[in-house]
């Protein structure tokens, strides 16, 4: 029987002493022979307002540290069940977005032929994309559960067409989704004009604006995002923004009357049961998050991911 991976307990090596991975699990350089990964993509050249979530894995690592193995609200135990390791960093083009966009998609082409999951820490926004054509390129069209302030389906940004509100208006261009199983949950904001989310209601997506969950549990929707997606392949995105930024006010371009926490882990624990791929935690912004509260709720709703992927024992 082989032996899971354990991350290192506090009781062995003080919490604010060695190597900081995520969750202080032992790091790899090969997905080979894991069930799922931590990765970090420190890529920030998309934002179009506050930069410096580059930072951002960096940060989520350190936060992590105060995290242990068992989930006490679930019974989840996915370090029993899983191999999990650290896959360090991808090593984005600093100067060019379109190159670094072909660096993530090599990379996790990689980590999926695999079979590995990948739970990534970013970043910003502009890095679902080429996980998701990797991801698609491994098991075809794919549902989505994507948690965010904005819809990110902008066409273009200044111009560009890869920049961090456009990854999910090029995932369908590209066939990367399947839009009657698309959920945006949380969108909400100023607009540049009202038919600002009749785009991604056209191509078939749930939009889920946050006023209209204000104050309720999100248990219900899940049921019927499980309901919905079934057992087609499924991505999570989520956005760091999705959630107030009475809670997490270190990120790029934040909205007042967003998600509250317990909202934010209703539905990260209402994947459980979905098909999940892979998932991502992005547009943490270290230089905004002087108390560390963004980047360690970031670290507690990975690990929250980790527990809902397919496979994962609950005790």
């Amino acid at each position: 029987m082989t032996t899971k991976n354990q991350p290192l307990s506090g009781n062995e090596m003080p919490r604010f002493g060695g190597i900081a991975t995520m969750m202080r699990l032992p790091a790899a350089t090969s997905p080979r022979g894991l069930d799922a990964a931590f990765i970090g993509i420190p890529f920030d050249a998309g934002t179009s307002h506050r930069s410096g979530t580059r930072f951002g894995p960096r940060q989520i690592r350190a936060e992590s540290a105060l995290l242990r193995p068992y989930n006490m609200a679930t019974g989840a135990a996915p370090f029993d069940s899983l191999q999990v390791a650290d896959l360090g960093d991808v090593a984005i083009n600093t100067y060019s977005i379109a190159r670094s966009m072909d660096i993530v998609s090599a990379f996790y082409a990689d980590v999926f032929t695999a079979g590995c999951r990948p739970l990534t820490l970013g970043g910003d926004h502009t890095i679902a994309l080429p996980i998701l054509r990797a991801a698609a390129r491994h098991h075809g069209p794919l549902a989505l559960v994507h948690v965010d302030a904005h819809a990110d389906v902008n066409d273009t940004m200044f111009g560009e067409t890869l920049a961090h509100g456009t990854p999910f208006r090029r995932a369908v261009e590209e066939g990367l989704l399947q839009g009657t199983k698309v959920f945006q949950i949380g969108l909400r904001g100023t607009g540049y004009a009202a038919d600002d989310f009749d785009w991604p209601r056209s191509q078939g997506f749930t939009i889920i604006p946050a006023h209209e969950i204000w104050y309720r549990s999100l248990e219900p929707l899940m049921q019927r995002v499980r309901d919905v997606i079934g057992d087609t392949p499924c991505y999570l995105s989520f956005d760091i923004d999705g959630i107030d930024p009475a809670f997490a006010g270190g990120t790029g371009t934040p909205e007042v009357g967003g998600l509250s926490v317990p909202q934010a882990l209703e539905v990260v624990r209402g994947c459980r049961g979905l098909n999940l791929i892979g998932t991502d935690l992005v547009e943490v912004c270290p230089s905004y998050d002087p108390g560390g509260n963004t980047a360690l709720l970031g670290a507690n709703l990975l690990y929250e991911m980790l527990c809902v992927l397919p496979g994962v024992v609950h005790r």
